[in-house]
């Protein structure tokens, strides 16, 4: 809840700013006092045309993230999706990782912001950096928190698809590899899937699935990709890509329809399909019914968030977005106040990513 009036006042002018808010400088690519490191997902065109050196896969990295983050943030790790994320991924982290611990960029805590499989790379990567790194005689990252965009660390059913196509390559199957090539961006051939195969939902969910002391804050859209050929073959809402029951950090993957139990992905107050549990220390912080799987990094405008978690402390980052709620009625409802609506006010006149940083950069 709003403590007193100063805060309510701070938080009514930071919705009203949030449209067109530009930071440039070497002061701004830090979040609340934090260094941030970037995580991005996968890259389709790296199975098609595999990354001749790592400086294809430093450019790529580069260029995915150039709408928003990358003038926020003080380092990346990138990582060509040809490979597998206990294989050739994680050797690429290992040398990045080795580069930013050297640096010192996170003596004082860092933040890392990832999307889509940058989600489940992480994962790896927090089970595993403490170890490599002082094996080599370093200091262990000091992580205070990952942001979570699209989390596809639970999964994706697309995934699944395209390992069972590329095994059974039948003429019959074209609506599925309509689908799977709109994801994949290739024919699926089985040596050729490389970090799909990670994506699968039941391997990505036993992969690196240790409780981490670090919290991994969520930010899940509903919106569709592709022409909306992927929907019909994800299981609950989805944002056309990830299926909600990952981007959420449910601990099953059974389709769901929301990251809550009565809150609609559209902030509709009501009972939910939602998730019967979440992984440890993993929180949906918002929801935007609207928001693609590619919205949630990039300057995209006109997309509802919904806020879940909220007014709380994790890991140190005060997580305190504003919200109104409010009661419509739908044009076949001739009477009573209609159904109540919670929502970030203004939310609609930015972009996610940058609602996220501003309210969270305090």
């Amino acid at each position: 809840m709003i403590k007193n009036k100063e805060q309510c006042l701070r938080k009514t002018t930071l919705s009203l700013a949030l449209a067109g808010t530009l930071f440039t400088g070497a002061a701004q690519a830090q979040l609340a006092g934090h260094n941030v490191i970037l995580v991005h997902g996968f890259m389709m065109d790296d199975l098609s045309n595999p990354p001749a050196n790592f400086q294809d896969v430093q450019q790529a990295g580069e260029d995915n993230w150039r709408d928003y983050w990358l003038n926020r943030s003080e380092a990346r790790i990138d990582w060509a999706s040809d490979g597998r994320v206990e294989g050739k991924i994680a050797q690429q982290a290992y040398q990045q990782l080795r580069q930013i611990s050297q640096q010192g960029l996170c003596n004082n805590y860092c933040i890392l912001v990832t999307h889509s499989t940058g989600d489940l790379v992480t994962r790896h990567i927090l089970e595993n950096q403490a170890r490599w790194l002082q094996a080599d005689g370093l200091q262990p990252l000091k992580i205070l928190t990952v942001m979570d965009l699209a989390g596809a660390g639970g999964g994706t059913e697309l995934a699944d698809l395209a390992v069972s196509v590329a095994y059974n390559d039948s003429w019959y199957n074209w609506p599925v590899k309509a689908a799977v090539k709109a994801f994949t961006g290739i024919d699926p051939q089985p040596d050729k899937l490389g970090v799909v195969n990670d994506l699968q939902t039941n391997v990505a969910r036993n992969l690196a699935v240790n409780p981490n002391a670090i919290p991994r804050l969520r930010f899940v859209g509903g919106g569709s990709s592709y022409g909306g050929i992927t929907k019909p073959f994800i299981d609950g809402t989805d944002d056309g890509v990830v299926p909600t029951h990952s981007a959420c950090g449910a601990t099953s993957a059974q389709g769901i329809n929301s990251c809550s139990n009565n809150l609609s992905l559209a902030g509709k107050v009501s009972g939910q399909n939602g998730p019967s549990g979440l992984y440890y220390n993993h929180y949906p912080i918002l929801m935007s019914e609207g928001a693609n799987h590619g919205d949630v990094i990039n300057n995209q405008t006109g997309n509802t968030a919904v806020p879940v978690v909220n007014n709380t402390v994790l890991g140190g980052l005060l997580v305190d977005f504003a919200s109104r709620s409010y009661n419509k009625r739908a044009w076949w409802q001739l009477w009573g106040s209609g159904d109540r609506y919670l929502e970030v006010p203004n939310s609609s006149q930015t972009s996610l990513s940058n609602l996220l940083y501003t309210t969270l950069n305090n």
